[in-house]
């Protein structure tokens, strides 16, 4: 909040609606006439946020839409231009509680890992059609895992045998193909890194973020802010050369003595916004650990 700074009567934008936690936080501070709009891809969420921002109704805007088309649903419903876009990326606790959905790695239900369930293949529909080095590309591209190439064997014999259909099923096969570590403890699951592999594969994450980045910075007025929240090193590398390339302007190559280019900076860092979760907040909620919040201000064209 402090770092998007919203003010009363302003126009906010929620790119990643989930709970509606932080919507109502800013609908609180932009009353008594400001107003938001609330996206999300998962229909759920948004059937979820309407209830809990029904006091709010007056003043809130619900769409059922993947960020990157974040131009087009702001320029529908009055929200272009704005003052703030707010993006907490990756997938939400009630997606990961979820059983049906395939996001947890104790998931009996199906492995379909889908923001939006009526759009696109589940997650089984990769872990049974790749073949391994393709298994082993995804494992390693999207989810820097040093032992993509034991894994996506181990997930090949194990499909020889019967289909690999639920998360739980998937999460046992990864288990058992990574080595342990010498005192046989663990910080987080072994299938981590794969199951974020996969999720982030299903959903194209990575590629509707850069979309909803620069839908974002044309949206926004002067002074106008936006706030990422990262989860993982992926996600934050493209939000961390964004924001540098926005804030640069000038993207002469290097052996240009003077700028040709002619473009300006159109961002600038919020000066003390990067941050990360302290240790009393990773001790009350363990799921913020990789949490890194990144926020920058429109300047005027």
């Amino acid at each position: 909040m402090q770092a998007l700074a919203p003010h009363p009567g302003s126009l906010q934008i929620d790119g990643t609606l989930g709970g509606g936690g932080h919507a109502v936080r800013i609908l609180e501070a932009i009353s008594p006439d400001g107003r938001l709009l609330g996206l999300d891809a998962d229909a759920d969420a948004i059937d979820r946020a309407g209830r809990r921002l029904a006091p709010y109704a007056s003043r809130a805007v619900l769409r059922q839409a993947n960020f990157e088309d974040l131009g087009r649903v702001a320029a529908e419903t009055g929200f272009d231009p704005s003052d703030g876009v707010l993006l907490d990326l990756g997938l939400s606790s009630y997606q990961l509680a979820d059983e049906g959905r395939g996001f947890s790695f104790r998931a009996a239900g199906p492995l379909d890992m889908r923001f939006d369930p009526a759009h696109g293949r589940p997650a089984s529909d990769l872990v049974s059609r790749l073949d391994e080095a393709e298994l082993a590309a995804l494992f390693r591209r999207y989810g820097e895992e040093p032992f993509a190439g034991r894994v996506a064997r181990a997930v090949v014999s194990a499909r020889r045998q019967q289909p690999i259909l639920t998360s739980a099923e998937l999460a046992g096969v990864v288990e058992r193909a990574i080595p342990g570590r010498p005192s046989g403890r663990r910080r987080v699951h072994p299938a981590t890194r794969v199951f974020q592999a996969l999720r982030i594969a299903v959903n194209r994450e990575l590629e509707t973020l850069e979309p909803a980045l620069a839908g974002a910075l044309q949206l926004l007025r002067p002074g106008g802010r936006i706030v990422v929240l990262t989860y993982h090193s992926l996600e934050d590398r493209i939000v961390k050369r964004f924001m540098a390339t926005e804030r640069r302007g000038c993207v002469c190559p290097p052996e240009v003595p003077v700028c040709v280019c002619g473009r300006a900076p159109r961002l600038r860092i919020v000066p003390g916004a990067a941050a990360t979760p302290s240790s009393q907040e990773i001790a009350s909620n363990p799921r913020a650990r990789s949490a890194r919040l990144r926020a920058a201000e429109r300047l005027a064209a």
